[in-house]
């Protein structure tokens, strides 16, 4: 009970930084039309978090130039997420790391009103593994970083993203389900 306290409030603490981070810069949408249709009809939890998984790897496929090696999955994915967002390095960046932050507040919000939620370990968990991947494939653009606003964006996503992985450390060890024997 008291690690369950001791989250909601890391929790709380997480969105209160977060919405002053977001308070001190300029905002654009950083949601296409088509992705907050998604995030509307994701009602539960874990999947919404799999809405914001795909829409930071729809970012990343353009910070990373692949759009022709996804071809075939974004043509599948163009009726129902449709095109790609544009925008600068910082613009796509900083993208992420607002859709990240409203992964959080999606979690948070949950945890305030039934900490006990067996969606809130698998969301964060599943939210931490997408950070990982997506620090991974953000690492060259640090390094490259010259404009303030590439800066800001970095930072800002490398923030949300120790947030994520500083949560995911407090929860309580995954139980694996053991399937049924088949003898």
């Amino acid at each position: 009970m008291r690690s369950q306290t001791a989250f909601s409030l890391l929790l709380l603490l997480i969105l209160f930084s977060m919405s002053f981070a977001k308070a001190t810069a300029p905002q654009r949408d950083h949601l296409t039309p088509q992705e907050v249709d998604r995030v509307k009809e994701a009602q539960i939890l874990d999947k919404r978090i799999e809405v914001f998984v795909k829409a930071t790897e729809r970012r990343l496929i353009v910070l990373n130039g692949t759009q022709a090696a996804n071809a075939k999955q974004l043509k599948k994915d163009s009726e129902l997420w449709g095109d790609l967002p544009t925008g600068s390095q910082a613009d796509l960046i900083g993208d992420i790391a607002r859709i990240l932050d409203e992964a959080i507040t999606n979690i948070d919000d949950v945890s305030s009103r039934d900490e006990r939620n067996p969606l809130i370990p698998k969301a964060l968990r599943r939210l931490a593994q997408a950070v990982n991947s997506i620090m991974t494939q953000v690492a060259p653009f640090s390094e490259k970083a010259k404009s303030d606003s590439e800066v800001a964006s970095l930072e800002l996503l490398h923030e949300d993203a120790q947030q994520i992985l500083e949560a995911v450390k407090k929860l309580p060890a995954e139980v694996e389900k053991k399937g049924k024997s088949k003898n």
